[in-house]
């Protein structure tokens, strides 16, 4: 089984905070927007021409990753680009942390093998399929890699409101902003990690673990950020997908920006473990109407909370170009979120107007720089 080595690690062999994405979408009907088994067929058509496209955990979504880039623009770009071609296929794309209307039964487990075991070893824990989006940043050392880890853990309520884009699970409104967060909690590994001392610690942390599930190493560890020494770089995974690629823009340059801020930061923020999951919890009830905790128990507003964000990474913003993207965060909150959005339409014309929409705005890739 393997061991996390700490001698080995790709910390430092990519350009300082160079970035990356991975985002599940589902594969839908392109009409009704209803999910469809297909990954197997549409990645078959695709590939292998066409790189960074996977299929998923789940037969009724897939996956596309990025190259290692240098901006949230060009990690954009490459997503509209992998977005294009699947729908060239003829299949439709919904962009949610839960499909809204999925009962259980009708996703199907993909024939992979890792997606098999996991199957077997999560048993009806994975019966609902949930889509998220993960933003790496590549870190120049194993030291920086920490540093940045234990200061995002603290950032993560803010990051998980500002992204809540599943309010609807199997046909019914959940009262939640991030129906997805809730789902997953029944996953073993999948909460946010205490903070580490040193990669040392990490790499004992992995090790213990690892023995413990019964798993090869800490790629099964589906906590809500983690380090990733195999390509180098601290993985935030809490973020709920998103419909539209401007407000993946937004969320992809907000957390490069506070993973770049942290690196330079004097001093780390650290919070306990039991408010960060009432904060983690508070984020997916309520979306951009959260209050959440600081490391003394006190309540602020999100509107704050994010106003304190934006303003301790403006010293970066211009040095990783990412003002654009930044910019269209005031108009991301101010409808809601993306749970406020789904909501919006759904008391408007009910839930197959919903998907339609929902549909209809994954697919919205032109106008958007592909590289």
């Amino acid at each position: 089984m393997t061991r996390t080595n700490k001698a080995k690690h790709a910390f430092g062999t990519k350009a300082p905070f160079s970035l990356g994405a991975e985002e599940e979408l589902f594969l839908v009907d392109p009409v009704t927007g209803r999910m469809v088994n297909s990954s197997a067929a549409v990645t078959e058509r695709l590939e292998p021409a066409m790189g960074g496209i996977e299929r998923e955990l789940h037969a009724g979504m897939i996956e596309f990753v990025s190259d290692v880039c240098s901006s949230t623009r060009e990690v954009i770009g490459q997503l509209a680009h992998r977005r294009a071609a699947c729908l060239g296929t003829g299949v439709g794309l919904l962009g949610s942390g839960t499909h809204p209307t999925a009962t259980e039964d009708e996703s199907e487990i993909s024939d992979k093998e890792r997606y098999e075991r996991i199957h077997h070893l999560l048993g009806d824990a994975v019966a609902t399929p949930v889509a998220g989006l993960h933003v790496h940043v590549g870190l120049p050392d194993p030291d920086t890699a920490i540093k940045v880890f234990n200061a995002m853990r603290v950032r993560l309520p803010l990051l998980q409101a500002l992204a809540a884009n599943s309010p609807f699970r199997h046909g019914r409104d959940t009262g939640l902003a991030s129906a997805r967060d809730v789902t997953i909690r029944g996953w073993p590994r999948s909460g946010v990690p205490r903070a580490m001392r040193d990669f040392e610690d990490f790499c004992r942390t992995a090790d213990l673990l690892t023995r413990a599930a019964g798993v090869e190493d800490y790629t099964w560890f589906w906590w809500k950020l983690r380090p990733h020494p195999k390509l180098g770089t601290v993985e935030i995974r809490a973020l709920d997908v998103q419909c539209s690629l401007l407000d993946t823009g937004a969320l992809v340059a907000l957390t490069h920006c506070l993973a770049h801020a942290a690196a330079e930061d004097d001093a780390v923020d650290v919070m306990p473990n039991e408010l960060l999951e009432e904060g983690m919890f508070r984020a997916a009830r309520f979306g951009v109407q959260a209050q959440l905790p600081d490391a003394a128990g006190e309540l602020h507003p999100f509107d704050d909370v994010l106003a304190e964000a934006l303003d301790h990474v403006q010293p970066y913003i211009r040095e990783l170009g990412c003002e654009d993207e930044l910019a269209l965060i005031p108009a991301l909150v101010a409808a809601g979120g993306g749970a406020g959005r789904q909501r919006e339409i759904y008391e408007l014309a009910g839930i197959d107007s919903l998907l339609r929409a929902m549909t209809e705005t994954t697919g919205q890739t032109s106008g958007i720089t592909q590289s």
